[in-house]
């Protein structure tokens, strides 16, 4: 619990808040441990059972809602340190209705205007320039092709197929692998970055790495959050990368269908998937019923 510590610490909670924290996710981990998985391995559908486990606590709605926000922190914590490559719950809420929402989404335009919006130009310094190049080709990668954190750091310059216009995504423990298309102006993006930038950052850094974007790992997580920084003073519904991927997951699921959406995301079970769906009542109730026994 010392490195969550540290890393409440550094998102300014105060010391009080942070006791409170640390002590429900040490709760969360005690209840996996009885239910024999771990807070890195718990899916979705075991979520629902602790969810359930609160509520049996004779709990009110609202106070279920607290502790599952303190869950919520911790399991985005794992995500963003790179042991989870998601987090179930992330759009999960207690509101006495039987559904799931996915609150404040970005329409398609909305993303694409975070895109085309982030500065590289008008930059002074030279290396920030290309630190800001690099970082519009994450900002693509994530209002495009929906991909999270985990699976940023896991790109090598392998796996950009850039004469196919395609990009590799790795599988892990949690997620799929895939390949997906890349839009025509980010396969012209990538060409630079990936021929010039990409290795005047290297020079500059002293870094000799096959992972597509430097600096990697921890520093990159940084990275994707001063982007998110910048992101909200474009478009102030702007949260967190977890809920541009959401965002896009939703767009597409009113583009193409169930299946294609479960590959494109990376999804391991369809119902995965089902999570994002808004509006088909129809498979809303199935779900409701079969995933989410929320009241």
């Amino acid at each position: 619990m010392n490195d969550y510590k540290i890393h409440l610490q550094k998102k300014g909670y105060a010391e009080t808040t942070i006791e409170n924290y640390i002590k429900q996710a040490q709760l969360f981990i005690k209840w996996c441990n009885r239910n024999h998985t771990t807070a890195i391995e718990i899916d979705y559908k075991d979520c629902l059972k602790y969810i359930k486990y609160l509520q049996r606590k004779g709990t009110t709605k609202k106070t279920v809602n607290h502790r599952l926000g303190r869950v919520k922190v911790y399991l985005n914590y794992l995500v963003e340190e790179n042991y989870k490559s998601e987090n179930p719950i992330e759009s999960t809420n207690i509101k006495g209705v039987k559904r799931i929402v996915n609150y404040n989404l970005l329409e398609a335009d909305e993303l694409e205007d975070l895109y085309y919006s982030y500065e590289t130009e008008n930059i002074k310094d030279q290396y920030h320039k290309l630190t800001a190049k690099r970082d519009r080709i994450i900002v693509g990668l994530m209002v495009y092709q929906g991909l999270c954190t985990t699976n940023l750091k896991a790109l090598e310059i392998e796996h950009i197929k850039v004469y196919k216009g395609k990009i590799y995504v790795p599988g892990h423990k949690k997620m799929n692998a895939r390949e997906l298309e890349l839009k025509p102006w980010q396969v012209i993006e990538l060409l630079e970055y990936i021929k010039e930038i990409r290795e005047e950052i290297k020079q500059r850094r002293n870094i000799e790495s096959e992972r597509l974007l430097i600096p990697n790992n921890a520093r990159l997580s940084n990275t994707i959050t001063n982007i998110i920084k910048k992101l909200k003073k474009t478009n102030h519904k702007v949260e967190n990368i977890n809920q541009i991927r959401a965002s896009v997951i939703t767009n597409w699921l009113g583009q193409y269908n169930l299946r294609k959406v479960q590959y494109l995301a990376g999804h391991r079970y369809i119902s995965s998937t089902e999570r994002y769906l808004q509006d088909d009542l129809e498979n809303l109730h199935e779900i409701v019923n079969n995933f989410h026994p929320i009241s």
